[in-house]
């Protein structure tokens, strides 16, 4: 398993291990399709990351597809895109969110948002356990398992 770089305030880790936001960034073919939480009628069948993160994730969506199966994952909502990669600043901050670099995945947000705990977000249920220690098996930070709050999002970084 990769050792990911420590989320710093100034994020020098961040910057020496992945280098600038928007560079190295690859495609990803998803091996099953997922909607588009904003436009939930359209579909993508991949996304860019950054080359470092991009084998870890496929692992993840194949892992969860052998367990889940692809009916599954769509009642549970494991399909629902809320977007990779997105040069910006933290909401709120003045350093550059994790997105910048294409090294965090948001899943469904409308029913995991951003500052609700485990007794409201959906992601928090027993029924997506096994997705989260496929997730965390790869390395990645859950911010929702591990201080309760955007449980849609999941990281290639340790805390």
């Amino acid at each position: 398993m990769v050792e990911w770089p420590k989320e710093t305030p100034d994020q020098k880790e961040i910057f020496d291990f992945f280098g600038d936001p928007g560079e190295n960034q690859v495609l990803l073919d998803l091996p099953f399709p997922m909607r588009i939480s904003w436009a939930i009628d359209k579909r993508i069948n991949r996304f860019y990351c950054h080359e470092k993160v991009r084998e870890n994730f496929l692992r993840i969506y194949k892992a969860v597809l052998a367990h889940y199966g692809y009916e599954e994952i769509k009642r549970l909502r494991l399909d629902i895109w809320g977007g990779c990669f997105n040069i910006r600043k933290k909401r709120g901050g003045n350093t550059y969110s994790l997105h910048s670099w294409g090294i965090a995945i948001d899943t469904d947000p409308i029913n995991n948002q951003l500052t609700w705990g485990r007794d409201k977000a959906r992601l928090a249920r027993p029924d997506y356990d096994k997705f989260w220690e496929i997730v965390e098996a790869e390395g990645f930070t859950s911010l929702g398992r591990k201080q309760n709050f955007d449980w849609m999002h999941f990281q290639a970084t340790s805390k």
